[in-house]
């Protein structure tokens, strides 16, 4: 089996990014880092909901929270952005936007 990034299977981390709201959260901070509500705003779902998919790109090793006040601001965890910053590299297989 194709092994990706930190030893997650490349299965489970296109499963983890084959949902439309972890993708675009992916996308958003291709920008650059941002904080729960920035990242959100665009999507507009209810919080709960939106701290699940949180974790479980956490837990993909694909995003890294950091509070900062009373916020968290996420980024893509280190290595994930493709050298060109046009894509996400799961390391199995570059995803390109």
């Amino acid at each position: 089996m194709l092994t990706g990034r930190s030893g997650k299977s490349c299965p489970e981390l296109l499963k983890a990014l084959a949902d439309q709201i972890r993708l675009a959260v992916l996308i958003q901070l291709m920008k650059g880092p941002q904080y729960v509500r920035e990242l959100n705003a665009p999507l507009g779902i209810e919080q709960t909901l939106f701290s699940h998919h949180l974790k479980i790109l956490r837990k993909m090793e694909l995003v890294v929270g950091e509070r900062s006040g009373k916020g968290v601001l996420y980024r893509l965890a280190p290595g994930v952005a493709s050298e060109k910053g046009d894509g996400i590299d799961l390391g199995c297989c570059i995803l390109k936007f």
